[in-house]
């Protein structure tokens, strides 16, 4: 099923929420850029990993893009960025089997892969490895919008000097401006602010990557994108 199947019931606006960037969001960013993050990397992210290594090793070697869609929900935007980019190899990274267990009558392209697994610990092992990627999509990941969870999103998570290392074109899309504006406010700190395509900006999609997108753009929702070259 494509697009016209029923998108996710859960499209209110957030409320309760944080009022503007955090004021300890740079503080955050230089403690995880100055602290390797030393988790153990969970066994079922190694597994799944070690799984699609050789294929993304060979794939590199043919100097061909590799593309991240983290965060992939059930993977609908994968299948849509592998469409738009037929050269490249596009990994779909979610935590949740149930996500990504949604059935689709377009079966998945040839250039798409989709892995459970803990996004920072994926990133970490990419990383690792010396991967680069031409492009790192993060669409509506869980906002966090409570003033005390800025931890829990990506831009405070300790994995995110990972996301760094992996460079690329990143674009984070979301409905709450404040999670843009402090993503796009930290990759900006984090890179001497000498990155470009730095900004966020409101914009209206004109074909819809997800559920969540064509639901809030149904319900009149502002969707905010941040787009920056590492």
């Amino acid at each position: 099923m494509g697009l016209d199947q029923k998108p996710p019931n859960n499209s209110r606006r957030i409320v309760d929420a944080q009022q503007g960037i955090h004021q300890n969001l740079l503080a955050m960013v230089q403690k995880h850029l100055d602290n390797p993050f030393k988790k153990p990397i969970a066994e079922h992210t190694l597994s799944a990993f070690n799984q699609i290594k050789p294929l993304v090793v060979s794939h590199l070697k043919e100097a061909k893009p590799l593309i991240f869609d983290s965060c992939c929900g059930t993977a609908l935007s994968t299948r849509l960025i592998a469409e738009e980019n037929p050269d490249a190899l596009v990994i779909g990274i979610d935590r949740s089997a149930v996500r990504l267990g949604k059935e689709y009558n377009n079966e998945m392209p040839d250039n798409a892969l989709i892995v459970q697994a803990e996004c920072g610990d994926f990133w970490m092992l990419a990383q690792a490895e010396g991967w680069q990627l031409s492009k790192h999509t993060l669409f509506y990941p869980n906002p966090y919008p409570k003033t005390k969870h800025l931890k829990r999103r990506w831009h405070g998570h300790p994995a995110f000097p990972s996301l760094l290392a992996l460079g690329g074109e990143v674009e984070l899309r979301t409905n709450w401006k404040v999670y843009a504006d402090e993503f796009c406010a930290a990759l900006h700190f984090a890179n001497g602010k000498k990155a470009i395509n730095s900004g966020v900006e409101s914009f209206k999609p004109a074909s819809y990557k997800t559920l969540f997108e064509k639901k809030y753009q149904e319900n009149s929702q502002e969707l905010y994108r941040c787009r920056y070259s590492l």
